[in-house]
């Protein structure tokens, strides 16, 4: 039987999560660690310790914000937001929610949004958001100001390679 450390490194299929030595120097960098509830380096501790229910119950892989600030500054490349959105994926595979309020709502129209066109349409991907959290009105007046400062497209680009965007959702949904 798999441990929980090789699930998650074949499914990160990059550097093992046992190059790392613990710098802490991803989670120096981190701007969400703050409000995590283990930093990323403590996740990784957690994982090579077989701490599986922990982790994936844990509010931190719904929290990280997989800017991949922690990939820049690690010495040996592992790849932690790539790790985040794993456990991320297997917390949904094993039926465990996110802690927070709607965050998994918030995650279901983002990956929506990419199937779609490829690219992150956000009148779309927050009218998806809004729609299913029925948190419809709670920032509704900032949208035409976002709008009038150019912060806010009605239509996004689409990726012009749309097979390529299909190809990644199939190989993903196998793993």
């Amino acid at each position: 039987m798999e441990t929980f450390l090789e699930e998650v490194n074949k499914r990160i299929d990059g550097v093992p999560l046992q190059s790392c030595y613990h710098c802490r120097k991803c989670t120096a960098g981190c701007p969400a660690a703050p409000y995590m509830e283990y930093n990323p380096n403590k996740v990784i501790k957690m994982i090579q310790n077989g701490e599986r229910e922990k982790v994936l119950n844990s509010s931190t892989i719904w929290l990280c914000l997989s800017c991949e600030t922690c990939i820049t500054r690690c010495p040996n490349k592992v790849d932690i937001a790539r790790m985040m959105d794993v456990l991320r994926q297997m917390a949904i595979e094993s039926g465990i929610g996110a802690k927070e309020k709607n965050v998994l709502k918030f995650h279901e129209a983002f990956l929506a949004g990419i199937r779609r066109g490829g690219r992150i349409n956000e009148p779309m991907m927050m009218a998806e958001y809004k729609l299913k959290s029925l948190d419809l009105f709670s920032d509704v007046l900032l949208a035409p100001g976002m709008f009038l400062k150019g912060k806010l497209a009605l239509l996004s680009p689409r990726t012009k390679d749309m097979k390529s965007v299909k190809d990644i959702f199939e190989k993903t949904r196998q793993l």
